[in-house]
């Protein structure tokens, strides 16, 4: 994909294309609900192997991304669009020596679900994870207006409604979808995780509040939310150290704050879902200030 085959509103979103990384830094952007903004430079490597509970949408502004993703390495160009699928294993970095930057969203699977509208129980799988898509790359670009606010709630369902229509664009066949009742059940089990994240949730309760047994919930959250149960508590709980980690809190303190049994318990966990330890997170993203 060549630049010249961008549109005008996608090359006006891409801004800074064509700049050199200078340091490695991340820039976090506030949070919305079920959305989370990042644009990122690097050179070399930047993640190990890692995976997190949500898709991955985002665009490679300069230089080679590269990384490895359902065993094969992949590689995205200036312009490119990349999507890698919720708890899909995958690393990342610089391809060459000129340096990387990028901009990704992270969108929570509940949200593609409620945009997709009921014709949809199960999450569209993208074919391939590397691909060109001007009107994405136009949704993606929106999103980056401004990195030191939230976005306003209407542009932010715009965004997802968007976004969600490229995913089933580009997805494989879908699965048959999930009745409604099922679909109703696991997302009352997973508005009960979400509100309780931070405390040891019992598989009785969730039987108690899905009207599921353990088993069956277990199968309809894999496949509405592409993830357990047990997974999607534990990624709230890092998401929620992501968000002390930024206002400076130590991390021993943040780790008995989010239930891990301390900090080291911690550090595992963080490095397993972003590829990174807890302490390289906060200089990154200090890094960009």
């Amino acid at each position: 994909m060549t630049v010249e085959s961008l549109g005008e509103e996608a090359l006006r979103g891409l801004g800074r294309l064509c700049e050199r990384p200078v340091r490695d830094a991340i820039t976090s952007a506030p949070s919305n609900p079920g959305v989370e903004r990042m644009e990122a430079r690097f050179t070399g490597d930047a993640f190990e192997p890692h995976r997190h509970d949500t898709y991955a949408i985002g665009v490679t502004l300069h230089g080679v991304q590269t990384f490895r993703y359902r065993g094969e390495k992949r590689q995205s160009l200036p312009g490119n669009v990349m999507v890698l699928h919720p708890d899909e294993v995958h690393d990342g970095g610089a391809g060459t020596d000129d340096g990387l930057r990028y901009r990704m969203i992270y969108l929570e699977p509940a949200l593609a679900i409620e945009a997709l509208g009921d014709n949809h129980g199960a999450l569209p799988f993208v074919r391939e994870p590397v691909f060109a898509d001007t009107p994405l790359v136009s949704v993606i670009s929106a999103a980056f207006g401004n990195l030191d606010e939230e976005m306003d709630e209407l542009l932010v369902d715009d965004i997802v409604s968007r976004l969600t229509q490229g995913l089933a664009r580009h997805a494989k066949q879908p699965l048959k979808p999930m009745g409604r009742p099922a679909v109703r059940q696991a997302g009352m089990a997973r508005d009960y995780l979400a509100d309780n994240a931070l405390r040891l949730v019992r598989s009785q309760e969730l039987e108690a509040v899905s009207g599921l047994d353990r088993y069956a919930l277990s199968r309809h959250f894999r496949t509405l939310y592409a993830t357990s149960p047990h997974r999607f508590l534990l990624m709230r709980r890092l998401q929620r150290a992501k968000e002390l980690m930024k206002q400076g809190e130590p991390l021993a303190e943040i780790a008995a704050e989010t239930g891990f049994t301390d900090q080291s318990h911690l550090n595992r966990q963080f490095k397993k879902a972003f590829g990174m330890t807890p302490g390289r997170w906060a200089a990154l993203t200090a890094a960009s200030q």
